[in-house]
This record gives structure tokens, sequence and C-alpha cells, in this order.
């Protein structure tokens, strides 16, 4: 099978940030990821581009003594916005999004790219969605302390490890630990309440983190986690195949990630399997909010139906626009979204766990004002994401919200 690479595209963008292209090689396989941030573009972002708060960029210091290196060798980063009054000694931490490199070549193409080098970073990033500092758009965590963790080591955050005759560098876990050294030496350690979250990769990589944030602060901390897009199915794609399981035995592979998977996992299981999250979140002691559009875009586009699933292209038409399916489409469609249902059976009975399944055709909602909390967001139960999360993390009421299948939901923001 060809070698898998996932590297981030964005789908329209707000404050026309650069898009980030995806070289596609001969011998590997073209997956993409909407990492979310600045995903739906309106008149409304248009009109407020004046009014979002840029934050810099913090590049790790010391960082090739603390392995806390990118795929280039260069130093990984984050971007800080202190907290004030109320919320000074809250924490949120989000795990950028971004994909995985499986091979040289892809690994190779990520160091040319922010994914893989902080050489290509942009200096300083808007805020918005979740990580807002207005009370118009984030009500519950706009004055916390807030961090955007870039990603560039192509791997959830879990290598440690590298390739050097490819001159590679696969330090995600380091990375993870030296930002949060540094975060608690600047008051996280004190912190009242830290909420880690994370977009698509960054999502699955808040699963992983999820117990090891919780065991930094100290135990009188209301500490949760909040995945997004990060719900990644081992399903059978369009042609009876299993793609994107190659593409995670690829990455655990090269990356030589085994090691760093958890232990309950792997004593049941493979270490590919223990990268898939259905097979990782029951373990998880820390309440965690699972966050995630039943028809997934990207798991949809370039999983199920990917090239290699549909080599005709006799899926092109539906998967890139959803009016266009038959009805054939549409009961395979439904029947993956019953399979993530099912998936998180277990999990939603857990009593501090949270869900929010909606039936949109989408991926990553927390990064954007249009999809986190805008007066036209996606709701459930007429609950938007924002108030969702919020009443889930504070404990002000329902936080199992599972929607009806498509195309019940009129409130989406779909990506096709």
């Amino acid at each position: 099978m060809k070698k898998l690479l996932w590297s981030l595209t964005l789908f329209g963008v707000i404050l026309i940030l650069p898009v980030n292209g995806v070289m596609e090689y001969d011998k590997m396989e073209k997956f993409t990821d909407f990492n979310g941030t600045n995903v739906y573009q309106t008149e409304n972002d248009v009109n407020s581009k004046a009014k979002v708060t840029m934050v810099g960029l913090t590049l790790i210091k010391n960082a090739a003594l603390r392995s806390a290196v990118c795929l280039d060798g260069s130093p990984a980063g984050y971007h800080f916005h202190p907290g004030s009054g109320s919320g000074a000694k809250n924490w949120l931490v989000h795990l950028e999004g971004g994909g995985w490199c499986s091979d040289t070549e892809s690994c190779e193409y990520s160091k040319r790219t922010s994914h893989g080098s902080s050489k290509h970073m942009e200096k300083k990033i808007p805020f918005t969605g979740i990580l807002s500092d207005k009370a118009s758009e984030n009500p519950d965590f706009y004055n916390w302390n807030r961090v955007k963790v870039r990603y560039c080591d192509g791997g959830s955050f879990m290598g440690d490890n590298e390739n050097k005759d490819a001159k590679l560098q696969f330090r995600g876990k380091p990375i993870w630990t030296s930002v949060m050294t540094d975060l608690l030496v600047n008051g996280m350690e004190h912190a009242k309440q830290g909420l880690l979250s994370g977009c698509s990769a960054g999502g699955l990589a808040a699963i992983f983190q999820c117990d090891d944030f919780k065991s930094s602060l100290f135990s009188s901390t209301r500490v949760k986690c909040l995945s997004d897009a990060g719900f990644f199915v081992d399903a059978t794609d369009v042609s009876g195949d299993r793609s994107l399981r190659q593409l995670y035995t690829d990455v655990i592979e090269f990356q030589s990630i085994t090691n760093n998977l958890p232990n309950d996992c792997l004593n049941r299981l493979n270490p590919t399997s223990c990268f898939f999250p259905q097979n990782l979140i029951n373990q998880v002691k820390t309440p965690l909010f699972i966050l995630n559009a039943a028809y997934d875009s990207w798991q949809i586009q370039e999983s199920l139906t990917s090239k290699s699933a549909d080599p005709t292209g006799s899926w092109a038409d539906c998967t890139f626009n959803i009016a266009k399916c038959n009805a054939s489409q549409i009961k395979f469609f439904q029947e993956f979204r019953t399979h993530m249902v099912n998936l998180l059976g277990g999990f939603k009975e857990q009593r501090k766990n949270g869900v929010f399944l909606n039936s949109c055709f989408s991926h990553c909602q927390t990064e954007s004002h249009d999809t986190w909390y805008s007066k036209n967001s996606p709701s459930v139960k007429n609950k938007r994401i924002a108030v969702a999360v919020g009443d889930w993390f504070f404990e002000r009421g329902g936080a199992k919200f599972i929607d009806c299948p498509y195309p019940c939901d009129k409130t989406c923001r779909n990506l096709i």
C-alpha cells in the first residue's frame, strides 16, 4: 500500500492566512488535515479583523539540550496570552493539529512547513474561538491564561527518537514535557482550574496526554480535557480496506513510538490499535469531553473515500458535495456514524465524561468563532458547542449531546 501523508491545509481562511498546499509524491497518498483554525470566513469575521488578538510565538529555551525540537531540529514553540481578573489562575492549554508523517519523504516535506520546523511558523497568530480573549466570543475561558502549543513533530506529541541518516528528529514527547515545565514555572503550578484541549491530531494528543496533564497539577485543581475532531475511527473504507490503520502502523514504526503508548492498552492490544482513540478513551482517568462531527469531513474525504480506496473517482462528486450523494452513499455514511456512536457507548455512560457529536460534515469546531460561539454556531438540543463544553467543565448541567442522523441538523457549518 502507498505510504500516506497527512498534512495541514486550511480550507477558506479568516484573515486570509496562507494556504499550506500539500505536495503529492508518486509514492504516497495525500492526506489532508483541516486543522480547524480559521476554517470559516464570514462577513462578521472580515468586519472584526482589527479586533482579533494576535499572540506572539515563544520558542523553547535550550531546546536542543532538552530534545524539545521539531522534525528539522529547530526549537519547538508555543503562543501564550496571560489571564486576568477571575481567570488569572486558570489555564487552558491547546494542542495544534497538523497530521502525521510516516516515512522519509513525508517528514522531509513537513520539515519545509510549520508542521516540521519553527523556521516556518508565524511569528504571531490570531487567538479565536476557545482561545479568544473576548467574553462575547468565549464566555467561559476568555480571561484564562491561554496557550497554543505548536505542532511540529509529526507524531501527535508521542515520539522520542531520531533518524540520523535522514536527519529527522521525532521529539513530540520532550516537546510536550518541556512546554509543561515552562508553563508550570511561569504560574501554571498554582492553577485553580486547568483544561487541556486540542484539535485534530492535537485532539488525539489531548487524549494521550490527558492524565499526564492532570498529574502535573495539584490534586485540588479542577482538571479536565477536551478532544476536538480527534476521535479517528478504525473503519472500513469504500474499498473494504483500512487505510487509516495502515497510516498509523507506518507512523508508529517509522517514529518508533511504541514504547510511549499507554501500557494499559499495550497489555491488551497491538501498537496500531493503541493509536486509535476508541481503544484509549475508556482508560483515561481524568474527565474527558469528546467533540466530533459524526460525518468527520477529513475521515470521509481522505480516509474512507481516499484515492487509494476510490481509484476510479466514483465517490468524488459525493464527498465534495453531499447534495450529489446517492442513496447507497448516504447509507455508507450513516453506517459510519452508527459505528462512531456505538464506540462512544461505554464512554458516555461515565458520569465524568462529556460528548458532543453533531451530524455535520466538518472537522475541528473549537478554534473558529463561527463554530465555537456565534449566534449561528452548530447546536444540538439548542445548545451551542461552547455552552455544552462550559456546562460540562463547570458542572452546570447535562453533558451528553448526540445528534440525530443527517440531514436533521440545520445548524451545521458543513465543509462539503
